[in-house]
């Protein structure tokens, strides 16, 4: 609902300075800020200006628009007769002084609407309040032109005030912004030097990588024909110690004393030993060089375990160790039956040599798609910061003591190629003092 604030006729020219001057006032008792006064009253004065033009009477009224957002709303009506297309040309620049401007011909007439968004708290004007605005605006009593124009005067040096404030702020800005640019740049070009010059470090570094990668591949090469040719150039000479040493105390030789018999009996352990280290580091070798293939198959978990079981129950010689093979979760396993036996027993027989008391465990369950195969023994234990390095080659953790035979320091590391050979892993979980839990997990398919 619109409520008519005041209302006016224009007959003559000097009207337009009394709509003028009341639109700027209409525009003030509805709160409107000193800048939005000038603009409404200096869009009225326009439009005022061409509709007194055509000669007629025009009337113009001053309204609060209500709702989610009140304006002032003014609207000029002229009767009927005339051309509203030449009104809204001449009224085009001065639409932009105002939210809203529009020329329509209605029954009544050229009808000219303008309105201005009226600032927050428009909403809480009650009755008793535009009734007192009313009061107002009726016994406002106009000045006269000269009145007028000094007040556009005083309007237009303060805009002009304004703008040239306005300008020296941008000017100031514009200065900052350009010291700013500066620095910028600078930093700009400082980090580009940077990053250029960190470029070229890690270029050169990734050169010094690569040329390392290829030394290191051609080291490990070498390492491994190295280790594979002293390994089998010693397997022939020490096999031969071996059965001399047993031709010796043959009982069909002749009689040695018992020290002669001690240190032949020294000689052929020496060299069992030393067989078994040359075993392991072809095995290694032929490892690290790729060429072990895995044979996938059915393989009978019970089988296999019953056959670690014949053949590491004589090692497992103590009474104060109990070696104990569990009954496999998981009857059947497709995988490499020889490796993954060589790795199960490298793991048993590590355990056994280390245990002094309590027990060697193996066992198998299925965990989702895999076959976790666990080698637990109540050992000395391995520190957590160590627990890697055990698979080093050569490697022994410091203090620790095989209770029966040697250790090579192959075994671990040879064990873990084999299980990533077979698709798996091979991780180790212990505490010094609790023992150790070798796991191996196995894909249950093939590899």
């Amino acid at each position: 609902m619109n409520d008519v604030l005041a209302q006016i006729r224009l007959r003559v020219a000097q009207d337009v300075f009394v709509v003028r001057q009341l639109g700027r006032e209409v525009a003030r008792e509805m709160g409107l800020e000193e800048q939005d006064q000038t603009r409404v009253a200096t869009a009225l004065s326009e439009a005022a200006r061409v509709m007194v033009a055509s000669g007629q009477v025009t009337t113009v009224a001053f309204r609060l628009a209500q709702g989610p957002a009140p304006s002032l709303l003014v609207e000029m009506t002229r009767p009927v007769g005339a051309d509203a297309a030449p009104v809204a040309e001449q009224l085009r620049v001065a639409g932009r002084l105002v939210d809203m401007m529009e020329v329509d011909d209605g029954e009544t007439g050229t009808v000219v609407r303008m309105a201005r968004r009226l600032p927050a708290g428009a909403n809480s004007l009650t009755p008793e309040s535009m009734d007192e605005i009313r009061a107002r605006l009726d016994a406002h009593r106009p000045g006269t032109p000269l009145d007028e124009l000094a007040v556009q005067n005083q309007q237009l040096i303060s805009a002009l005030d304004e703008v040239r404030a306005q300008r020296d702020d941008l000017a100031r800005l514009n200065a900052e912004l350009e010291e700013t640019n500066k620095g910028v740049m600078a930093l700009y070009h400082q980090l580009s030097e940077e990053l250029e010059e960190t470029n070229r470090g890690v270029v050169a570094l990734y050169a010094e990588l690569d040329e390392k990668s290829v030394q290191l591949r051609a080291a490990s090469e070498a390492k491994s024909r190295f280790l594979a040719n002293v390994s089998h150039e010693l397997r022939a000479p020490v096999t031969a110690i071996i059965g001399l040493s047993r031709l010796l105390a043959d009982d069909g030789s002749d009689q040695l004393t018992s020290e002669q018999d001690r240190q032949v009996e020294l000689i052929r352990t020496s060299a069992t030993d030393l067989l078994a280290l040359v075993n392991d580091l072809l095995d290694l070798a032929k490892a690290e060089a790729g060429r072990i293939e895995p044979t996938p198959s059915d393989v009978d978990l019970r089988a296999v375990f019953g056959q670690l079981r014949g053949t590491l129950r004589p090692l497992a010689t103590r009474p104060e160790v109990d070696f104990v093979v569990e009954e496999p979760g998981l009857p059947v396993l497709r995988t490499d039956e020889v490796l993954l036996a060589q790795v199960l027993r490298n793991l048993l027989t590590n355990a056994i040599k280390f245990t002094a008391e309590g027990s060697v465990r193996l066992s198998v369950t299925p965990v989702g798609d895999d076959a976790v195969f666990k080698v637990a023994d109540t050992g000395a234990g391995i520190p957590p910061e160590l627990h890697e390095r055990v698979f080093e080659e050569f490697y022994q953790v410091p203090g620790s003591r095989a209770l029966s035979g040697k250790g090579t320091g192959l075994g671990l590391p040879y064990a873990r190629r084999l299980v990533t050979i077979l698709g798996g892993a091979l991780r180790v979980e212990s505490e010094p003092g609790k023992g150790s839990t070798f796991t191996v997990v196995l894909p249950v398919g093939a590899p």
